[in-house]
């Protein structure tokens, strides 16, 4: 009778014991590819969002990309962030949403839930990525069902130097480099300012008011916008400087 028990353990072990793993605090997964409905909560950004999953309130953590800070406490804003939570919250809103989980663990060390994010059978990650919204990231073996996908879709973004693939080196494998970007735009900014130097500038009334180089208040303005010629700048909706 005791040997019988012992059989029962295993076969329970066996037929259960595949889908769910957590000692050690681990949470791992079977193979199924099954999609979970579930409510959005909450956008936080291009790739986390808050779900209602079994009853609870769960953040999800978007397994294989990552996109740019909106508001981190270190990195703060990085360019192409807002457009990427802009770009997932839009996804989201216009159709049902599904998470499937992959074989490894199902909860990264912050306590948030890791999944692959649909919209009507369409993979969200694989849309932000062709569309240069994200970057291919986080790669951690067995958690890699859909990765030759999604390096796809990289290539197409990248091809066409979309989003995150406009500046040179912004991609980095340890994210996003804001220095690069930065430099790229006070060089575009100098450039311009040689061919272009009339100055446009906005005040705190919102009045659009552009200043000519022999203008009173040229130098100490600080401009929004520069334009080629005074007929560029009153297109625009800028006013000359009554100095």
């Amino acid at each position: 009778m005791k040997k019988f028990f012992v059989w029962v353990g295993l076969l329970f072990g066996i037929l259960y014991g595949c889908e769910e793993n957590s000692s050690n605090g681990v949470i791992q997964t079977s193979g199924s590819t099954d999609q979970i409905s579930v409510e959005v909560v909450e956008v936080i950004d291009g790739d986390t969002i808050k779900v209602k999953y079994n009853g609870n309130i769960e953040k999800v953590r978007y397994l294989l990309i990552d996109t740019p800070e909106t508001n981190h406490h270190t990195l703060g804003k990085q360019p192409f962030g807002q457009e990427s939570k802009q770009r997932n919250k839009e996804l989201l809103n216009s159709g049902d949403v599904t998470i499937e989980f992959d074989v490894g663990n199902r909860i990264d060390d912050y306590g948030r839930m890791l999944a692959y994010v649909y919209v009507d059978g369409e993979s969200v990650q694989e849309t932000l990525l062709e569309e240069g919204l994200a970057r291919v990231a986080y790669v951690f073996p067995p958690n890699t069902r859909y990765l030759d996908e999604f390096e796809k879709a990289t290539e197409i973004a990248e091809k066409k130097k979309m989003g995150v693939w406009q500046t040179e080196d912004y991609v980095t494998n340890r994210g996003f480099d804001v220095s690069v970007r930065a430099n790229k735009n006070t060089q575009e900014a100098v450039q311009s300012a040689k061919k272009c130097n009339i100055k446009g500038n906005i005040n705190r009334q919102g009045k659009k008011i552009y200043h000519l180089p022999t203008g009173k208040y040229y130098e100490q303005t600080n401009p929004e916008e520069w334009f080629c010629t005074e007929q560029d700048a009153t297109k625009a909706g800028f006013k000359k400087s009554g100095e």
